[in-house]
């Protein structure tokens, strides 16, 4: 079977908003080829590929997608291109270039995922890595098995990177966790190796709701991880003394009263998908809530911002 490879060229600040794009349109997942983020990698010894120069353009990322090639493709990319030009009439040119598309292979499709997503490391102590790479964990390492796929989260982004990060910090044996806007489940899993005891996986789309239940059963935590379709905090049950949000600012806004009413007196809300231009509205918004603001993370234009009562 044969496939239409669409790349679209944009601002940091843009990639989630066009990956939704994307996905919404049928995309199984998207690749985000990220120069400033390769740079990271290199410099702080996470990046494998050792013989990878340094990105010297790092204003632009690249984000691509892939769909079957069947009678609907041409009227797909005019849809995608209408809806690019719809938000920049809104908010400002976002894009650099053209859309740009071409035809592959189902085993080119394949050979894509893999040029882009390797073993990384994580903080001092998480590790991810695709199914096709081999990797021998050191001493007190936590490994993550998981593939691009058709959610959104393989910890490669500043977002997904710093909660991570964060967790590693927080998280303290047997805590009750709910990870809100699961994705591809790698934060609950993450939370669950650091030593969480019950966590509760929530997510509105009933696509990563599956993926996310794959992933946990392939890295053997399905016992101590439950993965349910929701919206937002609904339908979780008791407290928690984690409250993980990696979604946009607009929604942990909206969220916020539903954390304060289910967080412990003294647990924690981790909340990340959050520019920095809108950090302060997630904080003014806790704070007339009763939340502190006690740390927060910033890498590549992105914020992870940590509350507390």
């Amino acid at each position: 079977m044969n496939y239409i490879e669409i790349t679209i060229k944009t601002t940091h600040l843009a990639v989630e908003a066009v990956s939704q794009i994307l996905i919404d349109f049928g995309a199984k997942g998207t690749v985000i080829d990220d120069p400033e983020l390769i740079n990271h990698l290199r410099k702080y010894g996470g990046w494998q590929l050792t013989d990878i120069p340094e990105q010297t353009n790092t204003e632009q990322v690249a984000v691509t997608a892939y769909y079957p090639l069947d009678d609907s493709w041409q009227e797909r990319l005019q849809k995608i291109n209408g809806e690019l030009d719809l938000i920049e009439s809104r908010i400002g040119k976002f894009r650099f270039g053209d859309l740009l598309f071409r035809t592959v292979s189902e085993q080119d499709w394949a050979n894509e995922w893999k040029q882009y997503f390797h073993v990384t490391h994580v903080g001092e102590s998480m590790v991810i890595k695709p199914s096709w790479e081999e990797y021998t964990p050191q001493a007190g390492e936590h490994v993550i098995e998981i593939d691009p796929g058709m959610a959104f989260g393989t910890g490669t982004h500043h977002t997904t990177n710093m909660c991570m990060q964060r967790l590693e910090k927080i998280v303290q044996g047997g805590m009750k966790v709910f990870d809100v806007g699961t994705g591809s489940g790698i934060l609950a899993m993450a939370a669950a190796l650091l030593g969480a005891g019950e966590i509760r996986a929530i997510d509105i789309d009933p696509v990563a709701v599956k993926v996310a239940k794959e992933n946990i059963a392939l890295n053997h935590l399905d016992k101590q991880i439950e993965v349910a379709e929701g919206d937002l905090l609904h339908g979780t049950e008791g407290k928690a003394d984690l409250i993980i949000a990696n979604i946009i600012a607009d929604i942990i806004i909206q969220l916020i009263p539903d954390v304060v009413q289910k967080l412990n007196e003294k647990g924690h809300f981790l909340a990340s998908g959050i520019i920095e231009e809108r950090a302060g509205d997630v904080e003014q918004a806790a704070n007339k809530l009763g939340l502190k603001l006690v740390n927060m993370d910033r890498r590549g234009g992105w914020v992870v911002m940590e509350f507390r009562f």
